[in-house]
């Protein structure tokens, strides 16, 4: 990012995933999910269920396009980790609720203190992200929804990282240039590669180490 000044910027897109929230303890969450409903299995098995759905669901979260959608697609995910899981006892559609709350986001740290920097300095922000319509109403759980003027979800717009289209689109809404955004992300391809030939400015994650950057 050498050299980079927010006086050259008008935006700074983010990721989600691994730039501002991150899975607080699914294991421990989900064990507790299905024990609360009689059943009992080890870490180590749902473990293994929850890997199996985080493979489905990298698949298919782009059929979570609208409410609809994305409650079908949830029950699915919700049935890829009973089964992973070894867990038969429950049903996914009774369990589509509770397994994504055992889903819950954390911030990762100093993602709180680094937005508030970024609109102390004047700069519109947007989420740009791999991920189904749900996106707004984690980020609204987690406490992230304000700080935001868009939150652009592949799903939502059919179209996704590493295409540079979705960045356009976030621009596009946001009013700004290109060459005057910023994206922070960690994926090298999705992230990096993409921005850049979107004709952003890149930063690696974490969010703040970024910040600090800026001139």
């Amino acid at each position: 990012m050498g050299g980079l000044k927010a006086a050259d910027l008008d935006a700074v897109t983010i990721d989600a995933y691994g730039t501002l929230v991150e899975l607080d303890e699914p294991v421990e969450r989900l064990a507790a999910a299905i024990r609360e409903r009689g059943v009992e299995r080890s870490q180590t098995q749902v473990a293994t269920g929850l890997e199996a759905e985080i493979a489905y669901y990298s698949e298919h979260k782009q059929e979570g396009r609208d409410e609809a959608s994305l409650r079908d697609l949830r029950e699915r995910c919700a049935g890829v980790f009973l089964q992973g899981a070894g867990v038969t006892e429950i049903d996914a559609a009774s369990f589509a609720g509770p397994f994504g709350e055992g889903l819950a986001f954390r911030i990762v740290d100093g993602v709180p203190e680094a937005l508030e920097r970024l609109r102390s300095l004047g700069l519109a922000l947007a989420v740009v992200s791999n991920w189904d319509a749900g996106l707004p109403e984690h980020l609204e759980r987690a406490g992230l929804a304000h700080w935001f003027a868009e939150v652009v979800t592949s799903a939502a717009e059919g179209v996704a990282k590493p295409d540079p289209q979705i960045y356009a689109l976030a621009l596009e809404r946001l009013g700004v240039d290109p060459v005057r955004a910023l994206h922070v992300g960690d994926d090298p391809v999705h992230d990096e590669q993409a921005a850049r030939k979107a004709g952003l400015h890149f930063a690696p994650a974490p969010l703040a180490a970024a910040v600090e950057q800026l001139a």
